[in-house]
């Protein structure tokens, strides 16, 4: 699990680090991924634990978002979509208008792929390769799940804010948490060498979050921690106050 890192010094070293991501989810990482994220056999045991762990946060959304009720008047930003794990459960279950993005261009055509197998009606779901920054408009509610992973604290607060002046009525999150056991993990982890190997990876302070969406008018309602061997999420669900 991922540990606290040094902040990057410079605009051009943030630059510089988005570049990495960007480049690991369009070759080797999109490929280890995009198995991590589907029924495929070729995964190792930490990355079928980490597609338990992940599948167990997005139903949680799933479930919490049909509880509020009222899926089909409602319009979703599903901000970092992966190849689709939430945003198409959540197209299937009535969602009014989903607008679906990812920083990975690669995982964007995968998502939209699997939404035609799907059989999901093309124009229901808006997709773009985007990064967070480059986000905009306006959402009933807005969803960002395991991509805080590759911000340290201070850049995640400021997307969490930018991700909150996006939302009109609710801002769903996910993280993983720091704790002295996950830094232990993490340490762990690193012992062993291979091709799971990614980029930095971080974990976050909850209270610099909660105050980050605070900030912008929301209050803290539901939060939940979903874990799995390898991997540990917290989600958080404000509404606008």
């Amino acid at each position: 699990m991922p540990t606290e890192q040094l902040l990057p010094t410079s605009q051009a070293d943030k630059q510089a680090e988005k570049q990495e991501v960007k480049g690991y989810f369009e070759t080797t990482g999109f490929d280890r991924w995009n198995r991590i994220y589907s029924d495929s056999s070729e995964v190792n045991r930490v990355q079928r634990n980490i597609r338990i762990g992940h599948q167990k946060t997005v139903d949680n959304v799933l479930d919490w978002l049909q509880e509020q009720g009222n899926l089909a008047g409602r319009s979703f930003c599903d901000a970092g979509c992966g190849v689709g794990s939430l945003t198409l459960p959540l197209a299937q279950a009535g969602a009014g208008s989903i607008a679906a993005s990812d920083l990975s261009e690669a995982m964007v055509q995968e998502a939209a792929r699997r939404a035609g197998e799907a059989g999901i009606a093309p124009g229901r779901i808006q997709f773009q390769a985007s990064d967070l920054e480059g986000l905009s408009g306006r959402y009933d509610t807005v969803v960002c799940l395991d991509v805080f992973i590759h911000y340290p604290q201070q850049p995640a607060e400021e997307m969490v804010r930018h991700l909150a002046g996006l939302a009109e009525q609710h801002l769903i999150v996910s993280f993983a948490p720091y704790t002295p056991v996950l830094a232990v993990l993490k340490k762990i982890g690193q012992l062993f060498p291979g091709p799971s190997k990614t980029t930095r990876a971080y974990t976050l302070r909850e209270k610099g979050i909660v105050k980050a969406a605070e900030a912008e008018g929301f209050v803290l309602k539901r939060r939940s921690l979903n874990k799995a061997p390898f991997y540990f999420s917290r989600l958080l669900a404000f509404e606008r106050a």
